[in-house]
């Protein structure tokens, strides 16, 4: 395949951050000195292998998004964008705002700002032998299957562990694939009354065709979704700063 192509970084930071407690954006709280969005375009902006970043906003934080670029003098962010009501309406307004001029797309969650460079080399590496690539770790814990019981739930089922993975981002694709995906999940009326989760989920659906590669993840790539996760991000920072 083509080695030629832009990667674009697309940072989707369109929660409202309800969970982890707080009235402003859970992408805009401080954590180790700097918001969360800024730790993770920092990350994109520092890679050699990203051309250009877009930032997916909540509706009416768009001009705070504007001051973190300008003030952090972070030159690769060519759009900032507001985002959708849903993940997948976010997803499909970065595409939009892409344009159809193929490249490479990294969809990252903004609040996983401990990514860590050496899976952007190995995601954009990737994507220069597949189409569709994803970032996992094995599942430490093991998985259970409920189902109803006379009195609540039981065990129905017990996975094995080992061909289970807990799925991380960035999720990569050509933008062509998770396009055309996107473009026949909003033509089927099934689609909203069951959406897919994450971005891999409608390309597995939707063009089922298409391997999904993986590529090795992060025990440190944590998503900052509940208050507990704020102090355990803080902490990690601490911890990569004493060694580095």
């Amino acid at each position: 395949m083509d080695a030629a192509l832009r990667s674009v970084g697309v940072l989707l930071a369109g929660g409202v951050g309800q969970r982890v407690g707080h009235e402003i954006p859970k992408q805009l709280i401080e954590v180790a000195g700097r918001t969360i969005l800024e730790h993770s375009i920092a990350v994109f902006e520092q890679a050699p292998e990203i051309d250009e970043i877009v930032v997916l906003m909540t509706p009416g934080f768009t001009d705070r998004v504007k001051d973190i670029v300008a003030n952090g003098g972070h030159r690769k962010v060519t759009r900032i964008v507001e985002g959708g009501r849903s993940r997948t309406e976010s997803t499909w307004r970065a595409l939009r705002a892409l344009g159809t001029q193929e490249c490479d797309v990294l969809l990252h969650d903004a609040v996983r700002p401990l990514l860590e460079p050496r899976i952007i080399t190995e995601c954009v590496a990737a994507l220069r032998t597949h189409r569709a690539v994803n970032v996992a770790i094995p599942s430490s814990d093991t998985v259970l299957v409920a189902v109803p019981g006379p009195d609540g739930e039981v065990i129905g089922e017990v996975l094995d562990r080992s061909r289970l993975r807990r799925s991380q981002t960035p999720q990569c694709f050509r933008l062509s694939v998770i396009r055309e995906a996107y473009e026949r999940a909003l033509a089927d009326p099934g689609f909203a009354e069951r959406p897919a989760t994450d971005d891999c989920g409608v390309v597995l659906r939707y063009l089922p065709e298409v391997p999904i590669h993986l590529v090795p993840g992060s025990e440190r790539n944590i998503k900052v979704t509940h208050p507990d996760d704020l102090r355990i991000a803080e902490q990690l920072f601490a911890i990569k700063g004493s060694i580095s």
